[in-house]
């Protein structure tokens, strides 16, 4: 445990945490901003993954990663506007269509790919967004190298965190989204536009959710493979609860998670070798769980989430 403990006290470390906690950090505000307004998107999973795929598509076809970004990211949107035509729109159950949502994007990344890139027996990859130093501030002692000498979605991850904080809270579309979560009837009498409010929250969400899958397959590995995503749409949505809606707890959860992610992959690192791999795997999910359970007790969920809105209904 001595050399798990000297790698935990290491500028590799922290850095490592940055950027595991980064995707987690996209997928976890745009789903927080979806629930917000009322809408539970479980088809967080299938987003990432089809962004992720049609991200590293562009890159790999057009030569450039921005583009890339973009489609990952307009990919995110579209998703995100099928599952507020069918929950918002249409008043299916959420839970229902969100699997859905999750069905046909993971089917439809895997068809695209194979189509596109064929059965190739190396994967093809492509150069991925390198680290970006920033002046002066990545000379600062530790901090500097581990947080200001990181890939630029990184930077963009964490400006997102009190961007999305100050939107929530600071802006009229933010009030009206957090009514239209909470109390759908008395925002449609104060003329707010439900309908078109959860449209957008969810829409930005897909967005936000677009950005994590890009940053998998053209930052991270570098590559699109079939399990780039891993869960970590699942994880979201409980890192969500646990930051109790909150785009500041909710970001705090993400780094949280990684640290644990990190630790794992350290302690795999460090020798143990009388211990099998799949029990450090397990360990951030554990951690997952148990933190559900705990604080999802007394975590207060936005009172018309889940709740459809039919404006004619009383």
């Amino acid at each position: 445990m001595s050399a798990v403990f000297e790698q935990i006290f290491q500028v590799g470390f922290l850095a490592a945490i940055i950027r595991i906690a980064t995707p987690l950090a996209f997928a976890t505000l745009g789903e927080m901003f979806s629930e917000r307004a009322g809408v539970l998107n479980l088809g967080i999973e299938g987003i990432m993954l089809l962004s992720a795929m049609t991200g590293f598509t562009a890159a790999s076809l057009t030569g450039s990663l921005w583009l890339g970004v973009l489609a990952a990211v307009l990919t995110g949107m579209l998703m995100g506007a099928l599952h507020a035509l069918f929950t918002v729109a249409l008043g299916l159950s959420q839970h229902v269509c969100g699997i859905g949502v999750t069905l046909f994007s993971s089917g439809l990344a895997y068809f695209l790919y194979r189509l596109i890139f064929g059965q190739q027996s190396v994967p093809p990859n492509i150069k991925g967004f390198q680290t970006l130093p920033l002046p002066v501030l990545s000379d600062i002692p530790v901090l500097g190298p581990a947080v200001f000498n990181q890939f630029a979605l990184v930077y963009m991850a964490i400006l997102a965190i009190p961007l999305a904080a100050f939107v929530l809270y600071r802006t009229p579309w933010g009030l009206s989204v957090r009514m239209v979560g909470e109390n759908p009837r008395a925002a449609d009498s104060a003329g707010v536009s439900v309908i078109a409010t959860r449209f957008q929250a969810v829409i930005l969400g897909g967005a936000l959710m677009g950005l994590a899958g890009a940053f998998l397959s053209m930052a991270q590995f570098n590559a699109f493979t079939f399990g780039v995503v891993s869960g970590r749409g699942w994880v979201a949505i409980a890192l969500v609860v646990f930051g109790r809606w909150d785009p500041w707890r909710s970001a705090g959860a993400a780094v949280l998670f990684a640290f644990v992610d990190a630790l794992q992959l350290r302690m795999q690192a460090s020798g143990l070798g009388h211990i099998p791999y799949e029990a450090f795997l397990m360990l951030p999910f554990i951690f997952t769980i148990v933190a559900m359970a705990v604080m999802s007790r007394n975590a207060v969920a936005p009172s018309a989430l889940l709740k459809p809105f039919r404006r004619e209904e009383r």
